[in-house]
Order: C-alpha cells, then sequence, then structure tokens
C-alpha cells in the first residue's frame, strides 16, 4: 500500500480495534489479524455458562444488587450504594459532564495525554473545555478529569495529590472524576475508598483487565447522592443479564485477580524486550500497553500493518505507538518476526 495506509488509517482513528479499517487499507495484509492496538488483556476471564434466563428475562434488580455489593468489596468502596453499574464507562461520561453542569461547572479540563472521549464529551454537554499537561492547572476548573494511570503513557499522579484536589473541587461544588480503566494492573492507587468526598467521582472499568470489552459493563463510584442521581439518569435495565452472571463471578474471584496481575507483569517484561531488542524506546505503559516513541512511527504502523499487526498511533503525537499484548505464542512469533525485520 505504500505510504498511502497510515495517513488514511490515521487520519479518522480516535480508538483501537478498528479492524475493518486496518483490513480496507492494508487489503494484502495476511489473515488473521493481530490487534495489538488496543490495552485489552488477551486473556480474557474464563467464566462459566451463561443460563439462557440472563438473555430471556429481564435482569432482577436483585442480580443487580448483588453485583453492586460485590463490586463495593471488589474495588474498596464504602458501600454498594456507592456504586453504580452501566453498560460501559463512555456511557457515564456524558452523564458526568451533564451532573457538572447542573451543579454549575462551566470550564472543565482534562489532564493530557488522555483518552479523547472525555473531552468531547464534556464539550457535547456544553462545557468548556481545555486539554491541560500539568497536574496544578486543574485547579482553575470546577470540572476536572485524570486518568490514573495514564493511557497511553501509564503516568500516575499520587493519591494525596488528588485527594487534595477532590477536597479542592468539593470545596467550590465542582467534580473530580478519576479513570480507574487501568487501576486493576497494579500502577497506581485506587480512591474509591475516598468516595464519601461529594466532589470525587471514581470511574471503573470491567472490559480491560478481564479481557470481556464487548461485555460492555463499566462503573462509576461515587458519594451515594451522586450515585443516585446517575443511576436515575441510566434508568432501568442499564446492565444486561449476561453482563450481570460474569461480572457477578468475576469480580469476586480475587485468586484469579491476583494471578493476573502476575501473568501480565510477565508478559510486558516479554514485551518490554521484544521492543527493545527492535531498537525501540518504551517510554511509558501498564501491564496491558506499552508506549513507544519513534521519529518513524507512521511507517513503522504501517509495516506492521502490511504483515497484518494493528499497532495504535496518534494524530496528536506523530511519534508514539501502544503496543498492547499478544495473546498467544503464535501471536508473540509473527510479532517478534515483524520486528526484527524493520
Amino acid at each position: 500500500m505504500g505510504d498511502t495506509g497510515p495517513v488514511t488509517m490515521q487520519a479518522a482513528i480516535r480508538h483501537g480495534g478498528d479492524l475493518g479499517r486496518a483490513r480496507a487499507s492494508f487489503p494484502l495484509a495476511p489473515e488473521p489479524w493481530i490487534d495489538l492496538s488496543t490495552g485489552i488483556n488477551p486473556h480474557s476471564y474464563p467464566h462459566s455458562p451463561v443460563p439462557a434466563s440472563a438473555f430471556a428475562r429481564l435482569p432482577e434488580p436483585a442480580a443487580l444488587n448483588r453485583l453492586k455489593e460485590i463490586a463495593a468489596a471488589a474495588f474498596g468502596a464504602p458501600s454498594a450504594a456507592h456504586i453504580v453499574a452501566a453498560p460501559g464507562t463512555q456511557m457515564l461520561m456524558p452523564l458526568l459532564a451533564e451532573l457538572a453542569l447542573q451543579r454549575g461547572a462551566k470550564r472543565a479540563a482534562v489532564l493530557t495525554p488522555a483518552y479523547a472521549e472525555h473531552a468531547r464529551t464534556a464539550r457535547m454537554a456544553g462545557l468548556d473545555v481545555a486539554e491541560v499537561s500539568t497536574f496544578s492547572d486543574l485547579s482553575d476548573f470546577d470540572y476536572a478529569v485524570v486518568i490514573n494511570p495514564n493511557n497511553p503513557d501509564g503516568r500516575v499522579v499520587g493519591r494525596a495529590d488528588l485527594l487534595a484536589l477532590a477536597a479542592e473541587m468539593s470545596r467550590k461544588s465542582g467534580l473530580l472524576v478519576i479513570d480507574e480503566a487501568f487501576i486493576e494492573t497494579g500502577y497506581g492507587e485506587s480512591l474509591a475508598d475516598a468516595t464519601e468526598i461529594d466532589g470525587l467521582i471514581v470511574l471503573r472499568s470491567f472490559g480491560k483487565f478481564y479481557g470481556m470489552a464487548g461485555l460492555r459493563l463499566g462503573f462509576a463510584v461515587a458519594h451515594p447522592e451522586i450515585a443516585a442521581r446517575l443511576e436515575q439518569r441510566l434508568g432501568p435495565w442499564a446492565v444486561s443479564g449476561p453482563a450481570l452472571h460474569v461480572a457477578t463471578e468475576a469480580l469476586a474471584d480475587e485468586g484469579w485477580r491476583n494471578a493476573t496481575r502476575l501473568r501480565l507483569t510477565t508478559e510486558v517484561t516479554r514485551l518490554d524486550a521484544i521492543l527493545t531488542s527492535a531498537g525501540l524506546t518504551v517510554v511509558g505503559g501498564t501491564s496491558l500497553f506499552r508506549l513507544v516513541r519513534d521519529a518513524r512511527a507512521a511507517a513503522l504502523f504501517a509495516q506492521l500493518a502490511n504483515r497484518g499487526i494493528l499497532v495504535r498511533i496518534f494524530d496528536e503525537r506523530p511519534n508514539d505507538m501502544r503496543f498492547g499484548l499478544p495473546g498467544t505464542e503464535a501471536e508473540w512469533g509473527r510479532l517478534e518476526a515483524a520486528l526484527s525485520e524493520l
């Protein structure tokens, strides 16, 4: 495809995982594609079979309450009343921006680099949004978003700094949203236990660490009054029966969670070694993804894509590439062979 591949792919890309666009841009690439463009665990949680009734019936309120109790214990939240379950944290972002407006917020800030949807949904809600690179600048706003640990560079903001900012937001009726989508990896310290603070909301993803992004499940952890308002906006049956079944089982499985953290740490060390051996510089990440910085990023992206390997590139940071973890030995072998040819 020459040099047109990365331009075609990159021009409209906001997220990873778009294999359809990759196939259209690189039609001669070998199948099956290896998708390393997302930070999703390639080893999904081995849940028990989902009963037919989970598909046939509306979810029971008791099942949702049970999930909230288990989630509160898993996250370290004060109680189940602090937990809001939703069909993905993506669905919660516009609701949080609306809530900020209702509390009188006018100016929002997102600590960058960051997942682009936070800024986009805040703008759609009518907030004046700035993207700032210095944590201390967030205190000048009345709605602030911090991804901790951050995607894509793995930056971690300390607990004391976040608590101080949350207290300041609470004093002026603002909101601090901490997106902890990758906190399960062990990078950073969760603030789910501090959500008695009125100005603090913590987002927790299910699909990334548990390798089940297609299930579409996420959580907000917040003061019970805020949690109740968010649940009202979501309405009844926001979480599907299959999601309730799988997540209730997975979040209670502390043994799998601990073993998976160790497994991911081992695998990301292997990925670092492969990337370094290929002459690439790893500048950050978590155990689910690594960020590489190289002036040849667009060309490297195209070379890998022509070999059926999709990684993540960024419009706004043209030297950056993000690599997720391969899932099988065959995928590891293809990645190592492709990088050795660059």
